[in-house]
């Protein structure tokens, strides 16, 4: 994918600034500005979502940090959602150093999803970007890159990897974004994450009833709620889960083959 776009991509396939990105076009010069350039831009944006949250990113808010007029960035960046993708890019880390040669895929592929988790709850507020269309940085696409290399030895074709990968980045991205709704829900509350489900337990136990949440009565008699919070659990499950459904698919290709 990189290659097709470096090397057959039309000008104009994607926005200048993100052909800067790739080193497809030369960076815009300095403007009458000194020093003002697309990586200053990008930077106080990041500073801005870091601090103060995604919303608060706009062209005005950026310029006004950098001390100039909301028309000279539109020099480097055409639009806020331009923006919002090289935020993305200049957040994200690169992907984990490939597995070494043998390691079986469902490893070499939890090792990707962990990472893709650890780094997004580096910067949560890059969950409020919404998904615009496939990769199209440089760094995403090497994301991309490992996660399909990742399942080699699978015997997956490629069809069925670019689904598992959008499969399993999308389980880290929901994972990801419900933990930034709760730790932002516990932060306006001022509670922990152990008294929020204390209080819900409660909350549960005062309003459900045997009759009418017989199964949520059971729940709440189990004492589950009660025990103490482990924040990988939920991860480590719902990709184990992930992966017995791969492993299924990867199982039914190799019948099909040996028929």
């Amino acid at each position: 994918m990189a290659g097709e776009q470096q090397a057959g991509g039309q000008k104009g396939d994607l926005p200048a600034s993100i052909e800067v990105a790739w080193g497809l076009r030369e960076r815009p010069g300095k403007g009458p500005r000194p020093g003002l350039d697309l990586d200053r831009i990008v930077d106080a944006a990041v500073r801005i979502a870091s601090g103060e949250g995604l919303a608060a990113v706009s062209m005005g808010r950026v310029a006004k940090e950098l001390g100039v007029s909301t028309m000279s960035l539109y020099r480097y960046v055409a639009a806020k959602d331009e923006l919002y993708v090289l935020m993305q890019e200049a957040a994200m880390g690169l992907p984990p150093a490939p597995p070494a040669p043998g390691t079986p895929w469902r490893e070499a592929l939890t090792a990707w999803a962990r990472a893709l988790r650890d780094g997004s709850r580096q910067h949560l507020w890059a969950m409020r970007i919404p998904v615009g269309g496939p990769p199209t940085t440089p760094k995403s696409v090497a994301w991309m890159e490992r996660g399909l290399s990742a399942l080699d030895g699978s015997g997956l074709d490629d069809g069925h990897r670019i689904s598992v990968i959008m499969l399993v980045s999308g389980f880290v991205r929901s994972e990801v974004g419900m933990m930034a709704d709760l730790a932002e829900a516990r932060a306006k509350a001022g509670t922990t994450a152990e008294e929020s489900l204390v209080r819900y337990g409660r909350l549960l136990a005062r309003f459900a009833d045997a009759e009418r949440y017989p199964a949520v009565t059971r729940m709440l008699e189990s004492g589950v709620l009660d025990l103490p919070d482990d924040p990988d659990y939920e991860f480590v499950f719902g990709m184990e889960r992930l992966l017995d459904g791969i492993e299924a698919l990867v199982r039914k290709g190799e019948q099909g083959g040996a028929r």
